[in-house]
């Protein structure tokens, strides 16, 4: 069975903090870049070295705000890259972007340094539900944004967009979808809101500042999202990704699919050959040379995370897969939990793989937690 090797770049700069956001991203610290982008390219090379120089065939460039890097910067950045893991002739490289901060010259230098798929930030169409979250954008400027990605050579285009916005409505999201689809994006992630604590929404929806949709609203929302882009031709692979026959993510589906990949930069994270590998995550200790973290996977948490993953993917998990990872079968790994769920119509197995039942996809969690080592 082909695996594959994927490279996630982290990119920690951002303009400002968005209201929902705990992700490690630094707003004004843009003098920084110089010097994180030399140590970035250190870090590759070193690593590259270090491994043999074993080629790559996904990569993904994410944030914080990788378009604020100056085009240079991600052109060495990118070089970097290639010189030290090869990229497969069929090399699908990503890079987040968001609207406001995204240039001609920045689209240019990607697509000279071999990205071919531009994910961007979009949100919401609606400027109310925009200034909530905290974005520095317009829609007007998402499709600018777009206008300029196709016209500098991107052919692979994502937009990211929320569900469950505070003051969100399900008209909002058939509104945002429909705004959405008139850019014929090859893909959609629609994330659903999650109230991470120490970001500055959870504050306010905790002070009674915000209200949060309520149950049937949220439930309205995802019907709403389903109906509307099974219409308009976007297949669901994921809990939250759609896209058209052939732009699933590859990137995100190797993850998925339990392959490895390794991380680069502040707090990116990688998994290789059994070991999880964490790099420090403030950007000065980055900067200093801080070592990362290592950890090998026991074999009980290798089985879950290969199955929790897994049944992210609406094909679910694939048996042939997991034995080949695993060294023994999914029966033989969760026999007596896998048996009960097929009994309650929370999983079923179908050609080879295992899968939530539409049922077993409402209470995830709750069957995940059954399989807990």
């Amino acid at each position: 069975m082909k695996t594959s090797l994927g490279l996630y770049v982290h990119i920690p700069f951002c303009l400002r903090k968005c209201a929902y956001c705990d992700f490690p991203s630094y707003p004004d610290q843009l003098a920084l870049r110089g010097p994180y982008q030399e140590a970035l390219c250190r870090e590759i090379t070193s690593r590259g070295e270090a491994l043999g120089h074993p080629a790559a065939d996904t990569l993904f460039i994410g944030g914080g705000t990788p378009s604020l890097m100056a085009p240079e910067q991600m052109s060495a950045i990118l070089q970097a890259l290639q010189t030290a893991f090869p990229w497969a002739p069929d090399m699908e490289a990503s890079c987040e972007a968001n609207p406001e901060t995204l240039t001609p010259a920045f689209v240019e230098a990607l697509v000279k340094g071999g990205v071919n798929r531009l994910s961007l930030g979009a949100q919401a169409s609606q400027p109310h539900l925009l200034q909530v979250i905290g974005r520095g954008h317009s829609w007007q400027q998402v499709e600018e944004a777009v206008r300029m990605a196709r016209a500098g050579g991107i052919r692979n285009l994502n937009l990211d967009l929320m569900l469950g916005l505070p003051g969100q409505t399900p008209e909002n999201v058939k509104e945002t979808l429909d705004a959405a689809l008139a850019l014929s994006p090859q893909h959609l992630s629609c994330y659903s809101l999650i109230l991470e604590e120490d970001s500055a929404l959870h504050r306010q929806v905790e002070e009674g500042k915000l209200r949060l949709p309520d149950e049937d609203s949220l439930l309205q929302m995802d019907q709403v999202l389903a109906r509307t882009l099974q219409a308009a031709g976007y297949h669901q692979y994921e809990v939250s990704n759609f896209s058209l026959q052939g732009y699933a993510c590859r990137h995100n589906r190797n993850c998925w699919q339990y392959e490895d990949y390794l991380g680069f930069g502040a707090a990116a994270a990688g998994f290789y050959q059994g070991i999880r590998r964490k790099n420090p995550e403030r950007v000065h200790d980055y900067l200093a040379g801080m070592s990362p973290e290592e950890q090998r996977v026991s074999p009980a948490e290798s089985r879950f995370e290969q199955l929790m993953l897994g049944l992210r993917m609406t094909e679910g998990l694939s048996e042939k897969r997991f034995e080949a990872r695993q060294g023994m079968t999914l029966m033989a790994a969760f026999g007596e939990v896998i048996s009960r769920h097929l009994k309650e119509g929370l999983l079923t197995w179908e050609q080879g793989h295992l899968r939530l039942t539409p049922r077993g996809q409402r209470l995830m969690n709750q069957v995940l937690m059954d399989f807990l080592p």
